[in-house]
């Protein structure tokens, strides 16, 4: 692809990189065939290559219109295009660019701007969010159904046995997930613990980052990926691994080292981290099923299948541990989760939703599994049978 991105942004890192990315694309339109808004919608500006066109025009003119917004709103990066193309384009990478780009002209409504100013300041913050969604249960039967339906339940932490062991690993706690399922950290404690591995917290760590990249606030992001990579990096001396049980965060800690490029902590906390899948997959051990299900249709996060490139971890684990792995369609496209987009962009991820439940429920599973909390909380408002992180299987 032909640029011409202005000298003083092609000087900057973020503008270079943009230039770079946008030179490797050929048009050639592949990516489309695994977009899940572009199978929707139909719609050439609902797919990467309509939206690296749109990311184009607004670098090269420092300009951005309510189309470029609302194309670039739509996208859920979920990097599904990434696996299809043959140029290799890193089109999350471009989409981060042209995110914060989009966030720096300032063309939100005043009521776009304040929802998102709420996300930010409430969700990554532990006890903020806690207390919200306590007010939210509290006065559920106030709210429209479609918005009482998404907040989930707070239940509690359950104490697990400290553990005397020489090894040790050090779980992100993470923010969303040890407010609404703390039992997903509290199964891998007890998985690990039953094999003599302590797991271990770090004190200080907070939300990821993830969040604020996603709603294009870099600077935002990047202060909270600074202040957990030191916490982390704290923590972890001398520990195995720093393990992630929400795909979603671990996917970012994982990047660390590229969008930290000049602090030596990120690079070793990058370095360090796993998915919880890549650790009990390398263990030597046995596993076996907790609790009477049998039949489970597994949810592989975007995040985790491609984001982190780990996938088919889980499935083995769990046919390992003696479950029976129904067929599940279109295992490729999102669920319609992707952080914030359920509650920025409802219809299409409810659309998304019930396409995804509707292949999941196909073959009457016992249970549907999953990897990361948001998709575990968004597919629940509507499924007809449980959904549990995949960890809440195995003992």
């Amino acid at each position: 692809m032909r640029t011409d991105l202005p000298e003083a942004l092609l000087a900057t890192d973020a503008g270079g990189r943009a230039d770079e990315i946008l030179r490797s694309c050929v048009h050639c339109g592949f990516c489309n065939a695994t977009c899940p808004t572009y199978q929707l919608l139909g719609d050439e500006l609902d797919g990467p290559r309509g939206r690296i066109y749109l990311i184009k025009d607004m670098l090269e003119t420092g300009t951005a219109d309510a189309v470029v917004q609302t194309h670039l709103d739509r996208c859920l990066t979920c990097r599904a295009c990434e696996t299809t193309c043959p140029s290799g384009v890193r089109y999350g990478e471009l989409l981060e660019i042209g995110r914060d780009h989009l966030a720096s002209l300032g063309r939100r409504r005043a009521a776009e701007r304040f929802v998102r100013a709420w996300l930010l300041r409430v969700v990554p913050h532990r006890r903020r969010l806690r207390r919200w969604l306590r007010l939210g249960r509290a006065f559920r039967w106030l709210l429209p159904s479609g918005l009482a339906g998404r907040i989930p339940p707070l239940p509690r932490r359950r104490p697990v046995s400290e553990v005397a062991a020489d090894r040790r690993v050090v779980v992100l706690d993470g923010c969303v997930q040890s407010v609404s399922t703390p039992g997903v950290n509290e199964a891998l404690s007890r998985l690990l613990g039953a094999r003599g591995i302590r797991v271990e917290t770090a004190p200080g760590e907070g939300c990821c980052g993830a969040l604020a990249l996603h709603l294009g606030e870099s600077a935002r992001a990047q202060a909270a990926m600074q202040a957990n990579a030191r916490a982390l990096a704290d923590a972890a001396d001398g520990a195995e691994a720093i393990l992630s049980t929400a795909s979603g965060c671990g996917v970012t800690v994982k990047d660390y080292g590229r969008l930290l490029p000049e602090d030596p902590a990120a690079e070793r906390v990058a370095g360090l981290t796993l998915d919880a899948a890549e650790f009990l997959h390398g263990l030597d051990t046995t596993w076996s099923r907790a609790g009477e299900h049998r039949r489970v249709a597994w949810q592989a996060p975007c995040t985790l299948q491609r984001g982190q490139r780990a996938a088919g971890r889980v499935e083995d684990l769990l046919r390992r541990a003696g479950y029976e792995l129904v067929p599940v369609a279109e295992p490729h496209l999102c669920c319609g989760s992707a952080g914030t987009y359920s509650m920025l962009q409802p219809a299409l991820s409810g659309q998304l939703k019930r396409r995804k439940l509707d292949h999941l429920e196909a073959a009457a599973p016992d249970v549907i599994a999953t990897a990361n909390v948001g998709c575990q909380l968004h597919l629940a408002t509507e499924s007809r049978v449980p959904v549990v992180h995949w960890l809440e299987l195995l003992k």
